[in-house]
Protein backbone atom coordinates (compact mmCIF):
# COMPACT_ATOMS: atom_id res chain seq x y z
CA UNK A 1 0.00 0.00 0.00
CA UNK A 2 1.53 3.46 -1.25
CA UNK A 3 2.32 5.66 2.20
CA UNK A 4 0.08 8.87 2.05
CA UNK A 5 3.00 10.88 0.99
CA UNK A 6 3.98 9.09 -1.79
CA UNK A 7 -0.32 9.33 -3.26
CA UNK A 8 0.12 13.23 -2.41
CA UNK A 9 3.22 13.90 -4.31
CA UNK A 10 2.17 11.88 -7.29
CA UNK A 11 -1.09 13.48 -6.84
CA UNK A 12 1.04 17.46 -6.96
CA UNK A 13 2.63 15.65 -10.37
CA UNK A 14 -0.38 15.02 -11.90
CA UNK A 15 -1.12 18.24 -11.39
CA UNK A 16 1.48 20.03 -12.26
CA UNK A 17 1.72 17.81 -16.10
CA UNK A 18 -1.55 18.84 -16.37
CA UNK A 19 -0.56 22.57 -16.20
CA UNK A 20 2.08 22.06 -18.76
CA UNK A 21 -0.36 20.13 -21.32
CA UNK A 22 -3.29 23.36 -20.50
CA UNK A 23 -0.11 25.59 -21.14
CA UNK A 24 0.97 24.05 -24.37
CA UNK A 25 -2.83 23.45 -25.66
CA UNK A 26 -3.93 27.40 -24.71
CA UNK A 27 -1.08 29.25 -24.44
CA UNK A 28 -3.00 32.37 -24.69
CA UNK A 29 -4.38 32.05 -21.77
CA UNK A 30 -1.25 32.28 -19.67
CA UNK A 31 -0.28 35.15 -21.32
CA UNK A 32 0.82 38.26 -19.10
CA UNK A 33 -1.28 41.01 -19.92
CA UNK A 34 0.04 43.17 -22.33
CA UNK A 35 0.37 47.07 -21.45
CA UNK A 36 0.49 49.77 -23.92
CA UNK A 37 2.74 52.66 -23.72
CA UNK A 38 3.05 55.40 -25.86
CA UNK A 39 6.35 56.69 -25.22
CA UNK A 40 5.04 59.79 -23.99
CA UNK A 41 5.15 61.12 -20.23
CA UNK A 42 1.80 62.49 -19.03
CA UNK A 43 3.18 65.79 -18.24
CA UNK A 44 1.96 69.10 -18.49
CA UNK A 45 -1.62 70.62 -19.29
CA UNK A 46 -3.14 73.87 -19.85
CA UNK A 47 -3.17 77.04 -16.92
CA UNK A 48 -4.07 79.84 -16.96
CA UNK A 49 -1.61 82.28 -14.14
CA UNK A 50 -0.94 86.28 -13.04
CA UNK A 51 2.67 86.89 -14.44
CA UNK A 52 5.24 89.00 -12.63
CA UNK A 53 3.66 91.94 -14.39
CA UNK A 54 0.20 91.86 -12.89
CA UNK A 55 -1.01 90.42 -16.75
CA UNK A 56 -3.04 87.04 -16.38
CA UNK A 57 -1.09 84.37 -18.54
CA UNK A 58 -2.14 81.29 -20.37
CA UNK A 59 -0.26 78.22 -21.73
CA UNK A 60 -1.80 79.43 -25.19
CA UNK A 61 0.17 82.62 -25.09
CA UNK A 62 3.39 80.50 -25.81
CA UNK A 63 2.47 78.39 -28.34
CA UNK A 64 5.00 77.82 -31.54
CA UNK A 65 7.72 78.59 -28.73
CA UNK A 66 9.12 75.91 -25.98
CA UNK A 67 8.17 76.55 -22.51
CA UNK A 68 11.39 75.87 -20.08
CA UNK A 69 9.63 75.46 -16.65
CA UNK A 70 11.18 75.31 -13.71
CA UNK A 71 8.84 75.18 -10.06
CA UNK A 72 9.89 76.83 -6.92
CA UNK A 73 9.51 79.64 -4.47
CA UNK A 74 11.21 82.89 -3.80
CA UNK A 75 12.50 82.47 -0.48
CA UNK A 76 14.41 78.89 -1.45
CA UNK A 77 17.57 79.90 0.06
CA UNK A 78 19.63 77.89 -2.84
CA UNK A 79 18.54 74.80 -4.71
CA UNK A 80 15.70 77.31 -6.65
CA UNK A 81 18.13 80.56 -7.76
CA UNK A 82 21.03 78.17 -8.36
CA UNK A 83 18.25 76.41 -10.67
CA UNK A 84 16.93 79.34 -12.35
CA UNK A 85 21.15 80.89 -12.84
CA UNK A 86 21.77 77.23 -14.89
CA UNK A 87 18.76 78.35 -16.62
CA UNK A 88 19.94 81.91 -17.39
CA UNK A 89 23.13 80.91 -18.56
CA UNK A 90 22.16 78.20 -20.81
CA UNK A 91 19.73 80.88 -22.34
CA UNK A 92 22.18 83.37 -22.63
CA UNK A 93 24.76 80.87 -24.31
CA UNK A 94 22.54 80.04 -27.22
CA UNK A 95 22.21 83.79 -29.04
CA UNK A 96 19.16 84.20 -30.68
CA UNK A 97 18.57 80.65 -30.45
CA UNK A 98 17.21 81.06 -27.33
CA UNK A 99 14.49 83.27 -28.83
CA UNK A 100 12.43 80.16 -29.59
CA UNK A 101 12.71 79.22 -25.91
CA UNK A 102 10.28 80.97 -23.34
CA UNK A 103 11.59 80.53 -19.40
CA UNK A 104 9.01 80.07 -17.08
CA UNK A 105 9.22 80.16 -12.92
CA UNK A 106 6.20 78.87 -11.56
CA UNK A 107 6.03 79.55 -7.86
CA UNK A 108 4.86 77.03 -5.41
CA UNK A 109 4.51 79.36 -2.64
CA UNK A 110 1.76 81.28 -3.77
CA UNK A 111 0.73 82.66 0.38
CA UNK A 112 4.03 84.89 0.12
CA UNK A 113 4.38 85.07 -3.64
CA UNK A 114 3.06 87.63 -4.89
CA UNK A 115 3.65 89.03 -8.39
CA UNK A 116 5.10 92.22 -7.00
CA UNK A 117 7.47 90.08 -4.90
CA UNK A 118 8.44 87.70 -8.27
CA UNK A 119 8.88 91.11 -10.42
CA UNK A 120 11.86 91.44 -7.64
CA UNK A 121 13.23 87.61 -7.96
CA UNK A 122 13.03 87.91 -11.98
CA UNK A 123 15.33 91.03 -11.95
CA UNK A 124 17.62 88.80 -10.71
CA UNK A 125 17.75 86.21 -13.63
CA UNK A 126 17.59 86.01 -17.01
CA UNK A 127 15.61 89.22 -18.89
CA UNK A 128 12.95 86.78 -20.57
CA UNK A 129 12.07 84.97 -17.67
CA UNK A 130 8.65 85.36 -16.34
CA UNK A 131 7.45 84.22 -12.75
CA UNK A 132 3.86 82.98 -12.24
CA UNK A 133 1.51 83.15 -9.17
CA UNK A 134 -1.85 82.50 -8.75
CA UNK A 135 -4.50 81.14 -6.42
CA UNK A 136 -3.43 78.29 -4.14
CA UNK A 137 -5.87 76.13 -6.37
CA UNK A 138 -4.46 77.13 -9.38
CA UNK A 139 -1.08 76.59 -8.44
CA UNK A 140 -1.75 73.53 -7.33
CA UNK A 141 -3.87 72.51 -10.14
CA UNK A 142 -0.63 73.32 -12.47
CA UNK A 143 1.75 71.39 -10.02
CA UNK A 144 -0.64 68.09 -10.36
CA UNK A 145 -0.27 68.74 -13.94
CA UNK A 146 3.32 68.95 -14.04
CA UNK A 147 3.79 66.12 -11.24
CA UNK A 148 5.69 68.47 -8.66
CA UNK A 149 5.43 67.64 -5.33
CA UNK A 150 5.29 70.54 -2.83
CA UNK A 151 4.91 70.48 0.87
CA UNK A 152 4.89 73.45 3.71
CA UNK A 153 8.09 73.07 6.65
CA UNK A 154 6.88 74.62 9.45
CA UNK A 155 8.71 74.59 12.74
CA UNK A 156 6.65 74.61 15.55
CA UNK A 157 6.10 78.18 17.40
CA UNK A 158 7.58 79.47 14.03
CA UNK A 159 5.96 81.88 12.14
CA UNK A 160 8.41 81.19 8.78
CA UNK A 161 8.56 78.00 6.78
CA UNK A 162 10.17 76.90 4.05
CA UNK A 163 9.04 74.32 1.00
CA UNK A 164 9.78 70.83 0.07
CA UNK A 165 9.37 70.42 -3.37
CA UNK A 166 10.37 68.65 -6.77
CA UNK A 167 13.31 70.68 -8.67
CA UNK A 168 12.84 69.59 -12.27
CA UNK A 169 13.17 71.48 -14.74
CA UNK A 170 10.61 70.92 -17.96
CA UNK A 171 11.14 70.98 -21.55
CA UNK A 172 7.57 71.36 -23.74
CA UNK A 173 7.21 71.78 -27.17
CA UNK A 174 5.49 74.15 -29.18
CA UNK A 175 2.49 72.54 -29.26
CA UNK A 176 2.88 72.08 -25.33
CA UNK A 177 3.49 68.52 -24.96
CA UNK A 178 6.05 67.25 -23.04
CA UNK A 179 9.68 67.04 -24.57
CA UNK A 180 12.12 66.43 -21.95
CA UNK A 181 13.21 66.88 -18.37
CA UNK A 182 16.43 68.00 -16.58
CA UNK A 183 17.12 67.17 -13.21
CA UNK A 184 18.52 69.43 -10.47
CA UNK A 185 22.28 69.24 -11.03
CA UNK A 186 22.41 69.70 -14.77
CA UNK A 187 25.17 71.97 -15.97
CA UNK A 188 24.62 74.56 -17.89
CA UNK A 189 26.38 73.21 -20.78
CA UNK A 190 24.36 70.16 -21.07
CA UNK A 191 21.25 72.27 -21.10
CA UNK A 192 21.96 74.64 -23.71
CA UNK A 193 23.17 71.79 -25.68
CA UNK A 194 19.64 69.66 -25.22
CA UNK A 195 17.70 73.09 -26.23
CA UNK A 196 19.72 73.57 -29.19
CA UNK A 197 18.96 70.42 -30.31
CA UNK A 198 15.18 70.54 -29.61
CA UNK A 199 14.94 74.34 -31.46
CA UNK A 200 16.79 72.53 -34.49
CA UNK A 201 14.78 69.76 -34.55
Amino acid sequence: MLRRSHVIGLSVLAAAAAILAAFFAFPTVFERPRVMVSGIADVGGPFTLTAHTGERVSDNAFRGQFMLVAFGFTHCPDVCPAELQVMTAALESMGQAADRVQPLFITIDPERDTAARLADYMAHFHPRLIGLTGSADEVANVADAYRVWYEKVQEDGSADYAMDHTSIMYLMGPDGEFVQHFSFGTSADTLAKALRTAVKS
